[in-house]
């Protein structure tokens, strides 16, 4: 058996080149076992580099033994225990017990994690949204510069959540989420009061996740108002309430 070497790059394509050089061969003619896929991980959380392991290909060709192809027996599905079977899926699961799996899941993601953070508790906020708490001694570095971090991390764990458990979703890191909501409604308070008295008002352009914040509050203080998200020529984004037309 010919000497195997492990080859380690951060592509596929790089780890096959240095094999390649290394043997002086082309890597169609070595046999590569792949020991490890490469990842780009999560916001850079969890990057793997390729592992594979090369030796040369032996010059005898394997035999091959024929296999002899045995008919598979046929099972009879009862009717009654197949319905069973498929509504054993369609049942909903209780949110108690998705929050216990997406806890599980959730730290299993980030053990590995070049941050200082505690153990991530999930837990129901109400019964259709799920409460995500980060918190510790780097759980600020998950936020970002306004809060840019926090978005991409709350719209990655959203589509993970919702398409597979049809859950809202609140993300809370170090309680950043709750002082921006404190924030915002101290901002508003002045413009709702405005709103009531004209019928029609709007904010000043927003930031990042504030912009989200104000729009739900807004939505809540006028259920029966055109709450809307705007852009300005800048690019700038901000909220306007006026009256729906009719």
């Amino acid at each position: 058996m010919s000497e195997q070497m492990k080859f380690e790059a951060p592509t596929l394509e790089e780890a096959y080149t240095k094999a390649s050089e290394t043997f002086g061969k082309s890597i169609t003619e070595l046999d590569v076992k792949i020991l490890q896929h490469p990842s780009k991980g999560i916001l850079g959380i969890g990057k793997k580099n390729a592992i594979i392991l090369v030796s040369e290909k032996s010059e005898e060709p394997e035999e091959i033994s024929p296999i002899a192809e045995a008919p598979l027996p046929k099972i009879e599905t009862d009717t009654e225990e197949k319905e069973i079977f498929d509504n054993f899926y369609k049942e909903e699961k209780d949110i108690n017990e998705i929050a216990k799996e997406v806890q599980k899941d959730i730290n299993r993601l980030f053990q590995n994690a070049c941050f200082e953070i505690d153990t991530i508790e999930v837990k129901p906020y109400d019964k259709e949204t799920l409460l995500i708490e980060f918190n510790g001694n780097d759980a600020a570095l998950l936020i970002g510069k306004e809060g840019y971090r926090y978005k991409a991390l709350s719209y990655m764990l959203f589509n993970w959540i919702n398409p597979k458990y049809g859950l809202q979703l609140r993300l809370e890191i170090a309680e950043f989420l709750k002082t921006q909501e404190e924030m915002i409604a101290n901002y508003l308070a002045p413009i709702i009061e405005r709103i009531k008295e004209e019928g029609k008002g709007q904010t000043k352009p927003l930031d990042g996740v504030l912009v989200q914040i104000a729009l739900k509050q807004l939505r809540e203080a006028f259920p029966d108002k055109y709450v809307a998200m705007r852009e300005n020529r800048y690019g700038q984004k901000y909220v306007i309430v006026n009256e729906f037309r009719k």
